[in-house]
């Protein structure tokens, strides 16, 4: 059974900081390309940043670059979601998700809400 499970999200005041973890198991994660998604109050599911199963390649959304970093120890079959300089705009319940040929998995989400 493949679950993938996030943690650290919780209520940081703009300009701050957090850092994501999703934990998989009952997959073989490091072939699977990871991605964090996230969907805001009223808003479809956005795309925020993936990594290849390598390590090395990233891609990230325009709005985060340069604010989030996201990295993977594929020997701990975990991966983060490093953001920093948080806005208002950040709010949202963030995903994990994992992908490869033929197969995709979710995990439950995280809430993370930027607010004073």
């Amino acid at each position: 059974q493949v679950q993938l499970v996030e943690s650290g999200g919780g209520l940081v005041q703009p300009g701050g900081s957090l850092t994501l973890s999703c934990a998989a198991s009952g997959l073989p994660f490091s072939s699977y390309v990871m991605s964090w998604y996230r969907q805001a109050p009223g808003k479809g599911r956005e795309w925020v940043a993936d990594i290849g199963t390598d390590g090395i390649s990233t891609n990230y959304v325009e709005s985060v670059k340069g604010r989030f970093t996201i990295s993977r120890v594929n020997a701990k079959n975990t991966m983060y979601l490093q953001m920093n300089t948080l806005k208002p705009e950040d709010t949202a319940v963030y995903y994990c998700h994992a992908r490869k040929w033929g197969y995709e998995y979710w995990g439950q989400g995280t809430q993370v809400t930027v607010s004073s």
